[in-house]
């Protein structure tokens, strides 16, 4: 049976209320110049409304509906959005669901703000490393999320969308944990253990009669097309790129849980204790533990050998491991925001923003992963810790890419495998530790079957 479709004019519900002229007609251009921006702009769109249809292929997403259409509507009042051929999901009795809605306009609001006032500015040096921090600062501002940080209190939680149930019971009771001590959340938005910390902190706050918390989901065009939303994000913000969202988790945050996931998860590991393992961030306080369930235990342990190989024992010290308890992981977590707390006032650093953490350039530029930039990375021992961290994270972030992004998998059709070689250790441990995403579903989604984007040449 097809699908039903919905066409309909929607109001913004709080999120973005008036665009320029030119903005409304940089959305309506289809000239080359401008229609990069349009296709942005409804992909992301089309991924907000499918909401439900949780999916890990954004190129099977786009295809499926590519009668689907959205077009910004300029009016003296304001603006409305049209849409044209949307799921009908994404409506109750004909009306689109109020979430749903205020996801649809925060798409739009960041959308036009990057590209209008920071990818086309001047004033912001994006070949800079402070003016990069800058632009995610303003990105950050400009959705309005610093409005709830009067405390070190946003936990961000990172994990896969491809778990097993009781993983994801596992990450509910973890955040449930984490809400009855009054802690906010913040995941990249999806399904899995993106959905599971903001739902179990949903009750956390409920019994504390918490009614304000915030459930912050960080997201990019390419992640955000094939992982849509979770119906519980109340701020939702897209970043223009996965490194400017990565960025966005550890300056927005105060400390980080992390589950079992695939290469996605792990480029989240490596992200931070590469940023962790920079010099001048060595007595800086920033929590992170790995927290499972006692069936998965073996994955940490995966994990943190992989690390021992690679990274060394200095990237083991800044993290803790904690296997099948919930409270303790919470406490462990209220204990490392104490210390964040007292650090950032001792040192005039804000709380909503990380500004004294030092993140390198190598770790903020954007890399695009085409066949011939991931054959070219140096995975070798002879660079510095934290560097060959920044390398290793582009690795799996583009094994992401060939797995779930449009361009990434359009990218593998035509040219076939990505290839990796390196150092011998590292790609054997490299090679053992996808293998062992593979083996447990870890790379697509339950039923679907992985074809794996790459090659490991040794």
């Amino acid at each position: 049976m097809s699908e039903s479709l919905i066409d309909a004019r929607i109001t913004p519900e709080g999120h973005l209320n008036v665009l320029s002229k030119i903005e409304v007609e940089k959305l309506l251009d289809s000239s080359a110049s401008n229609s990069a921006l349009f296709h942005l702009f409804r992909s992301c769109s089309l991924a907000v409304l499918s909401h439900g249809d949780y999916t890990d292929d954004a190129k099977e997403l786009l295809e499926r509906h590519k009668t689907f259409d959205i077009r910004v509507i300029q009016q003296e009042r304001g603006i409305k959005l049209e849409v044209k051929n949307a799921p009908a999901s994404a409506f109750v009795d004909g009306k689109m669901i109020r979430g749903i809605n205020e996801h649809l306009f925060a798409v739009l609001r960041d959308i036009i703000y990057a590209n209008d006032t920071i990818l086309d500015n001047p004033k912001f040096d994006l070949e800079t490393s402070e003016g990069i921090t800058n632009a995610v600062f303003h990105i950050l501002r400009n959705a309005g999320i610093f409005q709830h940080c009067n405390k070190p209190d946003l936990v961000v939680c990172w994990g896969g969308h491809s778990i097993s149930r009781t993983e994801y019971e596992y990450t509910k009771e973890v955040g449930y944990q984490l809400g009855l001590r009054e802690l906010n959340i913040c995941t990249g938005c999806g399904p899995g253990a993106m959905k599971g910390p903001m739902k179990g902190a949903t009750f956390g706050h409920g019994k504390q009669r918490i009614c304000n918390g915030q459930y912050l989901g960080i997201t990019e065009p390419g992640i955000i097309a094939a992982e849509s939303p979770n119906p519980i994000v109340n701020d939702l913000v897209i970043l223009p790129d996965i490194e400017k969202r990565l960025e966005a988790f550890v300056r927005a945050g105060h400390g980080i849980v992390v589950f079992p996931g695939g290469a996605g998860t792990t480029e989240e590991i490596l992200y931070i204790l590469g940023v962790l393992l920079h010099p001048d961030n060595k007595y800086i306080p920033f929590p992170v533990i790995f927290s499972a369930p006692e069936s998965s235990r073996d994955y940490f342990a995966q994990i943190d050998e992989f690390i021992g190989h690679t990274l060394g024992e200095k990237a083991q010290q800044r993290y803790q491991i904690i296997i099948d308890n919930p409270k303790k992981v919470a406490k462990e977590m209220k204990k490392g925001l104490k210390k964040v707390r007292n650090f950032r006032r001792n040192n005039s650093d804000a709380f909503y923003f990380n500004w004294l953490l030092k993140i390198d350039k190598e770790f903020q530029s954007t890399f695009e992963p085409t066949h011939k930039n991931m054959s070219e990375l140096d995975l070798s021992k002879d660079l510095d810790t934290h560097l060959l961290a920044a390398n290793l994270r582009r690795a799996f972030s583009g094994i992401v890419a060939g797995n779930v992004k449009d361009e990434g998998i359009r990218a593998i059709e035509e040219k076939g495998l990505f290839e990796l070689q390196g150092d011998t250790e590292i790609m054997e441990r490299m090679d053992i530790l996808l293998k062992s995403f593979v083996s447990q579903q870890r790379m697509k989604l339950p039923g679907t079957e992985y074809i794996p984007c790459y090659k490991i040449i040794r």
